[in-house]
């Protein structure tokens, strides 16, 4: 019996052998001929033409397009685009240190950096880039001046600016910009007695400089009655530094995340590898919808081992792995390699990009298909959606009249104007907009163009644009004007009505120009009703 089913088991293996063999063969010949065809094409195109083809920029588009077939995060970085690369891995790139903006056809510094050569130079929030190196930035876009303000550190730039209507230039010595991964860290609550550590970005040294801001902040208060980590807004970076941030509070050798792919020597699993700063201090985690990728892997971890409670909304549900491979001519491709797994089980990844829809859009991972699992000490939790918070606080939203505010700067030019003229101001925590400044700031905006729509007035005129259609407008035309002037009153008073809101983005402005974007971070955190709600629960 046992000759037997070996006989089979051997015969079984000869036919799958060659059939698998065939397999492989069959896929190499697909492969082979439609690089054939795809080469063909290029080649009677570039000779028959009826205009000349840019090689570089006709390739560029097959390859985004074939990459886009397969998900947003697999893309290609030509030679020109690595500063770009560099930005997004390590937080570094080569440049004067500052943001900008397109107001119309003109491109203001929105913010400069700390202490980075634009700062060191003078240049403020509010000045327009008149012309980078002699040449115009009339009319060009964002991403123009912001690659001809970059390149590589120790070369020099000239801009030159106009601020107030006077003109001057300033000649700019580029360095190795490393933006700060942890922007802020400090006390919240009424008796300072809770610490808060805000991250940006995954970057190099994330997990360094938060295993410093934490030490500090425990140094200076051995009495801290909790930890609160802000990811709102941190859309991920590197997973090995996920893996050290969750290492600073649960023990050495706990698994944190596993990463599972087609090739088996780029699966993994990560554990803590060094010992822990304190196991036992209360954390909440804050996230949101664009808290992502490594964000994710540190919520997710701290709360599948129940060392943390997460507060917030939902995240944003990104559980796959990138790898940044060489390629020709200094070239860069950025390719999904794998899915990443938290300590419950469960991956994450909330959108399904090899299924699509009857449109070619990927499709989101539906509740049938989702899976239960169990955290450390027995909670329920599922996979295919992000990480849902444990206790869930909605998000608040701008109104029509802050959405106006911002949009036609009428915040940034009010906050330009104020620091032109106030040396200085309050510490970032004591300083507040006072109903003198507020009052201020309405007689700045009556000599604006403060027109806006309200989502009511919309309705009103989609409203009328229906009963002209089916012929009842003469009948309601005199109730509709009735609304729309008690509604044009009720807007009179919106600045008073959204007081809260707009005080609030007066605040942070006026703060950025002054104490930097650590000010502004600062300067929220006593009215962030999430980070008060965080404060409350450490509490318990």
């Amino acid at each position: 019996m046992k000759k037997i089913k070996l006989l089979g088991l051997l015969g079984l293996l000869g036919i799958l052998g060659p059939l698998a063999q065939a397999q492989n063969t069959d896929r190499g010949f697909e492969i082979a001929k439609n690089l054939e065809i795809f080469s063909s094409v290029y080649k009677q195109l570039n000779q028959n033409y009826v205009d000349d083809v840019d090689p570089g920029k006709t390739i560029k588009v097959a390859i985004d397009a074939m990459l886009a077939s397969m998900d947003p995060y697999t893309n290609y970085f030509p030679e020109s685009d690595i500063e770009d690369v560099k930005l997004q891995l390590m937080g570094e790139y080569g440049g004067v240190g500052a943001l900008i903006m397109q107001r119309g056809d003109s491109i203001y510094i929105s913010e400069p950096y700390k202490g980075l050569p634009a700062d060191e130079a003078g240049l403020k929030a509010g000045d327009r880039i008149v012309a980078v190196n002699g040449e115009s930035t009339r009319g060009k876009k964002t991403p123009d001046v912001s690659s001809a303000m970059r390149g590589q550190a120790g070369t020099q730039v000239t801009l030159t600016v106009e601020r107030e209507g006077k003109e001057f230039e300033r000649t700019l010595t580029r360095r190795e910009i490393k933006l700060p991964n942890v922007p802020y860290s400090g006390f919240v609550g009424e008796k300072e007695d809770v610490g808060y550590i805000k991250l940006d970005e995954f970057t190099t040294d994330a997990a360094k400089n938060v295993r410093e801001a934490f030490v500090r902040l425990k140094k200076e208060n051995p009495n801290m009655r909790g930890i609160i980590l802000d990811f709102r807004g941190n859309g991920g970076g590197l997973m090995n530094e996920a893996v050290d941030i969750v290492n600073i509070w649960v023990p050495r050798g706990t698994l944190v995340v596993e990463t599972k792919g087609k090739v088996a020597a780029k699966n993994l699993k990560s554990y803590t590898r060094f010992q822990p700063e304190d196991t036992e201090i209360p954390l909440a985690v804050i996230i949101d919808g664009s808290s992502a990728s490594a964000s994710e892997i540190v919520s997710g971890s701290l709360q599948d081992l129940d060392r943390a409670v997460i507060i917030g909304q939902r995240s944003y549900g990104k559980g796959l792995v990138q790898n940044i491979l060489p390629m020709p001519y200094n070239s860069q491709m950025k390719v999904t390699v794998s899915k990443y797994y938290i300590p419950s089980g469960r991956c994450i990844q909330a959108i399904d990009y090899s299924h699509r829809d009857e449109n070619g859009r990927a499709i989101k991972v539906p509740d049938s298909l989702k899976t239960a699992f169990k955290t450390k000490a027995g909670r329920t939790v599922y996979d295919g959606f992000g990480i849902e918070p444990d206790i869930e606080v909605e998000p608040e939203y701008m109104s029509n009249l802050g959405m106006v505010l911002a949009q036609k700067f009428f915040v940034f030019d009010y906050a330009t104007l104020y620091y032109r003229s106030h040396k200085e101001i309050a510490p970032a925590k004591e300083f507040e907009i006072s109903g003198e400044m507020y009052a201020d700031f309405g007689r700045f905006l009556k000599e604006k163009n403060l027109n806006y729509n309200t989502v009511t007035e919309r309705y009103i005129k989609d409203l009328r644009e229906v009963a002209k259609q089916e012929k009842y407008d003469e009948a309601i035309e005199q109730q509709l004007k009735e609304m729309e002037a008690r509604l044009a009153t009720e807007k009179d008073g919106d600045l008073q009505k959204h007081r809260e809101e707009v005080c609030e983005m007066l605040k942070a402005e006026i703060l950025n120009r002054y104490y930097y974007d650590a000010g502004r971070l600062a300067g929220a955190l006593k009215t962030d009703k999430v980070i008060l709600r965080a404060i409350d629960e450490l509490k318990k």
